[in-house]
């Protein structure tokens, strides 16, 4: 259980689970001209933000690492729109996966609109 609860603190994990369910979703999307337009995009966008996250990791430079969060909060935000549209039309007949990572998604873009913040004000600092 512990170890569950630290998960919900690593990011990397945290967005790679996100990208395994983005996954699931998409391969549970109806078969239809929609839905596998929908499911190209989200797949995407949705397993993009754990793929950022690495690279970020490794950026070269603090305003390289910012352009990189600010490009996966761009991915992830797509993602939501994708999500929100897959409940409204429906595209697919599991809507309650589909509402729980509509809220990981928005716990996600939350976290990540303050670390560029903070990384934001901490090179402010050193400048």
């Amino acid at each position: 259980m512990n170890e569950k609860r630290n998960d919900k603190f690593n990011l990397e994990e945290r967005l790679i689970e996100f990208a395994v369910i983005i996954i699931e979703i998409t391969e549970n999307l109806n078969n239809t001209r929609a839905g596998n337009h929908v499911a190209g995009q989200l797949v995407r966008s949705g397993t993009a933000p754990a793929l950022l996250y690495g690279e970020a990791q490794s950026a070269e430079s603090r305003n390289d690492f910012i352009h990189k969060f600010k490009i996966l909060l761009k991915e992830l935000r797509e993602t939501l729109v994708a999500l929100k549209i897959i409940l409204r039309v429906p595209l697919s007949n599991k809507l309650e996966i589909i509402d729980k990572t509509i809220i990981e998604c928005n716990e996600l873009i939350s976290i990540f609109v303050k670390s560029i913040e903070t990384a934001k004000k901490n090179n402010e600092k050193r400048k």
